[in-house]
């Protein structure tokens, strides 16, 4: 019997496009949206190191200015890093109508910024009885130890989680670690899941 619901944020509480990020960036400076994404690779591997918290926000702020040569105010940084998000309206409405039958955990491979700026201000965010964050935890999905520290949180049976992400690989993880795991297509196939499970939203 499920006894708890996790989920992913990105592209599973909100969608999100890093594209937007570039663009708001651009706004601020003389730097192109095509010269961040030719930067990728390197961006890409900043961020990582953001969110499994081994580098503080201060110094990430810094190295992506050293790297993509931009000179922008901190706050102005911050905004547009963290203004791309937009809520699924779908999945916060399921969130409300389980609160309450069924413990909730929030599973997110994050770093600080997004999660003061974005996560933890969304509405349903205080709905969660359960929240494992990467940068806190200092590992990563698809890493077993992510996963291990939201069943600690929630205190049950990993077969009585249904867990939800965006990401097959992520998902495959959460099964490895006895969860319930499915992808997360749309907030209507997520209901069809939860129903062969016996859960009704």
């Amino acid at each position: 019997m499920i006894q708890a619901v996790i989920f992913d944020f990105g592209n599973v509480l909100c969608s999100f496009r890093v594209t937007t990020f570039f663009e708001n960036l651009a706004r601020h400076s003389t730097t192109t949206v095509e010269r961040f994404q030719a930067l990728m690779p390197e961006i890409s591997h900043l961020a990582i190191a953001y969110e499994t918290g081994l580098m503080s926000s201060e110094v990430f702020f810094l190295r992506f200015s050293e790297l993509t040569g931009i000179r922008i105010a901190r706050e102005d940084f911050i905004r547009s890093y963290t203004t791309i998000f937009t809520p699924i309206e779908g999945t916060f409405e399921a969130i409300r109508r389980l609160k309450g039958r069924y413990r909730l955990g929030l599973l997110s491979n994050t770093n600080e910024w997004h999660f003061e700026y974005s996560i933890r201000t969304v509405e349903v965010f205080p709905l969660f009885d359960a929240v494992t964050l990467s940068y806190e935890v200092r590992a990563m999905k698809p890493a077993p130890a992510i996963y291990n520290d939201m069943l600690r949180k929630l205190g049950l049976p990993a077969e009585t989680c249904v867990y939800f992400d965006d990401l097959q690989e992520n998902v495959d993880a959460g099964a490895q670690a006895g969860m319930q795991a499915r992808l997360f297509t749309t907030p209507e196939q997520m209901h069809e899941d939860l129903a062969k499970l016996g859960v009704t939203v």
